[in-house]
This record gives C-alpha cells, structure tokens and sequence, in this order.
C-alpha cells in the first residue's frame, strides 16, 4: 500500500490540495410537501368561519336597530305628566338651598317630571343608613312641596351588591334585608314620599331581590309610599344575559321574563337605557326603541314604566356622548311606545341626571317629549 494514500484511497485519485473526493449527490427529494401551506389555509378557513359566525348576527342585529329607528311617532306619544329627574346628593346634604329649589322649580314648571329621586345614600354594605346621610331631608321635602305642588320626593338609595365579588351588600342574608326594611322607615319618617333603590350589579333571575321588594311593597304601601326601582335593560337577543355573563363574568341584562317580575311588585319602574354600547345615534335611537317595546309588553298597567334618558356627556367603555344623546332616546321612546301601547298612560321618561345636564339636553327633553305640539285650527 502506497504511504501517501489517505482514507485508503490511492494518491493519484486524490484531488489537488490533498482534500479527499467529493461524494456523489444524495438524489432530489423532490417538490416541497404541500402539507404546511394546506394546514395554514385550513385554520384560515376556520378562523374566517368562526368570524363570520360572530359578525353575521352582530350585523343583523345592528340592522335590525337601524330599522326600528325609522318611521315616524304616533300623534299624541308625549308626556303623560308621569317623569321623574334623578337628582345629586347636594340636595339633602346641605349644599343645596332654598334658592336652589326655587331655580329647579322654574326649569320644571311645564314639564312633565312628577318625582324626584334624591340620591340620600349609598347604603352600607350591611343594609343600614345612617341619618347623618340626608341631613337636610326635611328642609328639601318642605321647600319642593311649596314651590313644586303635586310633585313627590323619593329617596334614592342604593349600594354595590356582592354577587360578582366579595366585597358589598348580600340579600341572601336575612339580617341586611331586615337593615333596607329599617333604612326604608327611617327615610319615609324624614319626610319622603317614596323610596328608590338602585342595586348593582343586579343578576337576572335573583330570587332575594324579588323577596326584598315583596317586604319593601308591603312597608311602603301600609305608609301610602311609593316603591320604585332603577331596573337594568332587557335582553336584545333571546338569553344574551346567560351568554354575556359566561363570557364576561357580568351579565348587564336581565331576560324579559325577570323584568316583568320585578314590574310586579314596585310602583315604578325606571330602565336604565343607556351605556348601550351603541356606537350611532341611529342604532342607539332603535335600540332605546326595542328596550321600550320590550319593557312594556311584560309592565302591568298598574305598574308606571319609565324609560332612562342619558342626561350626561361621557365617553368611556359602553357609552358614546355622541351616540347616545337626548334627542335620539326621546325619539326611540316615542317610536317603541307607538308600535307596541300608543295610549299607555302610566308611563313617562326619567332623566339622568341634573349635576350633568347641558341646557341642550333640556331643550331636547322640552321640544322633544315635554311639549304638547298645536293643534291644527
């Protein structure tokens, strides 16, 4: 064997430069598979479907809503004397005088508001209200009823409820509804006419509520009081509060069936119709539409249903100032209370809420609801 051969390759077969010979080529392995590009179209596919699945019911609801807004406002669907203006907590804390009343008096004469909720709370989170809360009760109850006659003065109370956390008021326990019974008597002795609560977040379906109300009906009637609630809105969609809720953890609507219990056992009703999500005033007028027809359809005639107006100017998650304005509501008031009880004379508008409101927003409510339009000679 010759020495200088390497690999036992002989010397003379080595290339120049003493590298050993190259190998043949391995054969082609052909085109690339076709398998990633085929998966990347399939979950493409997928992808698109599942949009699709969420946007087409999205925008046949938004339709929908662009279509209850159009058309025109049965004659005589304007005020029955029936609306109520929720109003700030400067009232009975002393900020608020006499001078104060005398000018919301002026701004309220010809129109069609009936009570005032007073915000006189919150509650504590164990049901009780201290008196240091409204101190100037009586003072604003005596100076409305002697600028104001015929209008009443409800309290508002309210609190966070603890059924999304822990922290709040819990109706299931005996002893805090017992507390809201007591807070109830308390504010009535001061010299309300009636009581309004707002509990949030309040689930649909919620059986201690409707227990609460059952004793609040009984107290408040026995003292020829009035009971009302702020109620959350209806469900758009067949269970959208189930499907909401499992998707959020918060489910903002109650089915319609809950809202008409709850109807049942207060004297009135007002809907919160705003932070609607809606983007447009069109679709934020249809939606206020639908809301109107839908909480009428289950509210007992004897039963006053109010409809929420936004008086207020935010843009935040839910709410569009630009979308969700007082003309746009007033009209969808009008359009859902023409199509479904044109002559319904327990209802009215209730107006959220005085410290926000803009000059506008009152003419808005004067021309648009308050006003009795001429008749024709």
């Amino acid at each position: 064997m010759d020495e200088n051969a390497t690999d036992g390759q002989p010397a003379d077969d080595r290339p120049a430069g003493g590298a050993t010979a190259a190998q043949p080529a391995p054969l082609s392995a052909g085109p690339p598979s076709p398998r990633p590009r085929t998966r990347r179209r399939r979950i493409l596919r997928v992808a698109a479907l599942l949009l699709a699945l969420l946007l087409v019911p999205l925008l046949t609801a938004e339709t929908a809503l662009r279509l209850n807004y159009t058309g025109d406002p049965a004659p005589g669907t304007r005020t029955r004397h029936q609306d109520a203006l929720w109003l700030g907590h400067a009232w009975v804390d002393g900020r608020k005088g006499d001078r104060d009343v005398e000018a919301l008096a002026d701004r309220l004469r010809g129109t069609g508001i009936r009570d005032l909720y007073v915000h006189s709370g919150p509650l504590e989170h164990d049901g009780t209200l201290p008196a240091s809360a409204y101190p100037k009760a009586r003072r604003l109850t005596a100076a409305v009823h002697r600028e104001l006659p015929g209008v009443r003065v409800q309290a508002w109370l309210g609190d966070k409820l603890a059924g999304e956390g822990s922290d709040g008021l819990r109706l299931d326990r005996k002893a805090t509804r017992s507390a809201v019974l007591a807070s109830t008597r308390a504010v009535l002795a001061a010299g309300f006419q009636g009581v309004h609560f707002d509990l949030e977040p309040l689930h649909s379906g919620d059986h201690d509520y409707l227990d609460l109300l059952d004793d609040l009906r009984a107290l408040t009637h026995a003292r020829g009081a009035v009971l009302s609630v702020a109620a959350h809105q209806i469900d758009p969609l067949p269970a959208f509060h189930s499907f909401w809720g499992a998707t959020t953890g918060h489910p903002k609507w109650w089915s319609q069936a809950y809202f008409g219990q709850v109807a049942r056992r207060v004297d009135q009703i007002a809907v919160m119709s705003y932070d609607t999500m809606q983007p447009l005033q069109s679709l934020y007028g249809g939606y206020v539409a639908q809301q109107t027809s839908l909480a009428l359809e289950v509210t007992p005639d004897g039963t006053c249903l109010l409809m929420g107006l936004p008086f207020y100017h935010e843009n935040r998650f839910g709410h569009r100032a630009r979308a969700e304005t007082v003309p746009a509501a007033v009209r969808g008031v009008r359009l859902g209370l023409s199509r479904t009880d044109a002559d319904r004379r327990a209802f009215g508008v209730a107006l959220y809420v005085d410290f926000a409101a803009t000059e506008a927003d009152w003419r808005a409510y004067r021309e648009g609801w308050a006003a009795t339009p001429p008749t024709a000679s």
